[in-house]
């Protein structure tokens, strides 16, 4: 008999927990063709049938039933393995979603704290598209807001709230708004503002500026977003241009880089966050993990990253966080 794939028997426990072959490509990040392929090559493997299928509903096999137990120890038994044995010996893969960002901030700290273990930054643009390179395991840790993402988290992840960023506007130097050091977020209404629709990798940062704006009566930039390595590329000059062009105020957060031309102005009465959290796997083993948490630990208290303003925003999906037990 062949070997058995971690990914093929991955993909078997996902499609027999949801018994859904949609909600299981969609939890695993696969299109439901190559999943549907998958299931097939390994009950080609086993020479046993592992689902009922119909047109109206998916249901395990004795033959599966079996299997699922089975299947959910060596997985987790491999995870573990696999984290033992690197721990000590690979670099730690964090996404960062940009230069100048929060994690960038954590990144270049705990590199500070652990100048003897490796911590290598990604920049994936969004934490819908480091999500799906965590759950494939090409990602030890990414940052970003965990709601707004079109899939549900997998239960094997664990998350640690970092920090509620203030939001702000980026703004041509010469727009009326730039003129003053703050900006009402009341003052959107009737503005178009961008929020970088139509960007597939941060599904979660569109969701938030699109509820944002349109609670405050402001339009949001239609789709035009040219995806997250095009925009990496073009650097803040292009940027600059998208300002000129469009004559749209951007709306960013207070960490960012320059913009030539350009002037952040930060939104007040109230305040819109932007709540940042750690995320990886619950079995995670590697020493550069703990420096990221002494650096979120040190970060937080000297810049006070979880206060709150007493006039602030968060998107209804985020509220319950301000409840969420501290460390």
């Amino acid at each position: 008999m062949q070997d058995l794939s971690p990914r093929l028997l991955r993909h078997f426990v996902a499609v027999a927990e949801e018994l859904h072959f949609g909600r299981a490509a969609a939890r695993t990040f696969v299109a439901q063709q190559a999943l549907s392929r998958d299931i097939a090559r390994l009950e080609e493997q086993l020479g046993a049938r592992l689902f009922e299928r119909s047109t109206r509903r998916v249901s395990l096999t004795p033959e599966g039933d079996r299997l699922l137990p089975r299947a959910i120890e060596f997985l987790a038994l491999h995870d573990r393995l696999h984290e033992q044995v690197q721990a000590t010996n690979r670099s730690l893969l964090v996404d960062v979603v940009r230069d100048h960002s929060t994690p960038m901030l954590i990144l270049s700290l705990a590199r500070s704290l652990a100048p003897h273990t490796t911590l290598e930054g990604r920049y994936h643009g969004g934490f819908g598209a480091a999500l799906r390179e965590l759950v494939n395991r090409r990602l030890d840790v990414a940052f970003g807001r965990i709601n707004g993402v079109p899939t549900a988290m997998p239960d094997d992840l664990t998350r640690r709230l970092v920090r509620f960023e203030p939001l702000g506007l980026l703004l041509l130097d010469d727009h009326p708004l730039a003129r003053h050091a703050t900006v009402a977020t009341a003052a959107i209404q009737g503005l178009t503002i961008d929020t970088s629709a139509g960007n597939p990798e941060a599904p979660e940062w569109v969701d938030l500026g699109m509820h944002l704006v349109q609670e405050f009566g402001g339009d949001a930039a239609p789709d035009h977003h040219p995806g997250a390595a095009a925009m990496a590329a073009a650097g803040p000059h292009e940027t600059a241009n998208h300002l000129q062009t469009t004559g749209w105020p951007i709306l960013t957060m207070m960490e960012t880089p320059p913009v030539p031309g350009a002037v952040i102005r930060p939104l007040v009465h109230p305040t819109p966050l932007y709540p940042w959290t750690m995320t990886h796997r619950a079995g995670l083993r590697h020493p550069a993990l703990d420096a990221l948490n002494k650096a979120i630990d040190q970060l937080s208290e000297a810049q006070h990253w979880l206060d709150v303003p007493d006039s602030s925003w968060l998107c209804p999906a985020d509220r319950h966080l301000l409840a969420a037990p501290r460390p």
